[in-house]
């Protein structure tokens, strides 16, 4: 589903991301794992037509997008949920997800949209005239994940989706990350909390400055002694 082939990323006169290769199939989650300052979010970034790669090719479904700009990268099936959630505190949830669908022109589409979101946070639901701004750390969590599920994405982005969060919410959180895979959604998942991840995950890779340095089966990362060393605390 989508193929990253070659990526060279710059800011200014510094390389970020050194000439990756990443995979991803249709049905998987996989994961990215790696230190601060590795290159993970600058890669979704990138595929999310945010950023602008200085050399490489990314195909989505057979498609090359390495030049496509983000709005119709969204149209076209890829959404990204991003680090920090990025929430308009000063709106409500029920707009804020509304914002999530702007692609989207069947307002049927849309509600049918918005009711799956709140039936995977039902807390949502019962918050939807509150304002974005005053919900808890983990309520702004699931409305950021929400909010990108709002544009019918077949790929979705998750940049540290349980960061920050009190470890019952992570696990909740990794769930609903499970469910909606299980709904037909492929997800990319960049994730600090590394033994989290390879156990949803299929695939890892592991990042470290710009560049891929382990790639397998995420149950072989779990057992391996480098990756448990440096991520899973030994």
């Amino acid at each position: 589903m989508l193929e990253i082939k070659n990526l060279h990323v710059r800011y200014g006169n510094i390389e970020a991301i050194h000439g990756i290769d990443i995979k991803v199939e249709k049905g998987e989650i996989v994961t990215i794992l790696g230190a601060n300052g590795a290159g993970k979010s600058t890669t979704l970034m990138t595929i999310s037509g945010l950023i602008k790669p200085s050399e490489g090719k990314i195909i989505f479904d057979g498609v090359d997008i390495t030049d496509t700009p983000g709005d119709k990268i969204v149209e076209m099936g890829i959404s990204q949920v991003p680090e920090g959630r990025r929430l308009f505190g000063t709106l409500t949830v029920e707009e804020n997800l509304e914002l999530g669908a702007f692609t989207i022109k069947d307002k049927k589409m849309v509600e049918k949209n918005k009711e799956w979101s709140y039936s995977l946070f039902p807390r949502l639901k019962e918050r939807r005239k509150q304002l974005a701004g005053t919900l808890s750390g983990g309520e702004q969590q699931m409305l950021a994940i929400a909010r990108g599920l709002m544009s019918n994405p077949r790929l979705l982005l998750m940049d540290e989706p349980s960061l920050g969060l009190a470890p019952i919410l992570v696990k909740s959180i990794f769930e609903t990350i499970k469910t909606i895979n299980e709904s037909g959604v492929t997800v990319l998942l960049v994730e600090q909390n590394a033994k989290a991840a390879l156990k949803l995950a299929k695939r890892g890779y592991v990042m470290e400055v710009g560049n891929i340095v382990l790639e397998d089966k995420a149950s072989n990362l779990l057992t391996n002694p480098q990756v448990r060393k440096a991520y899973l605390g030994g």
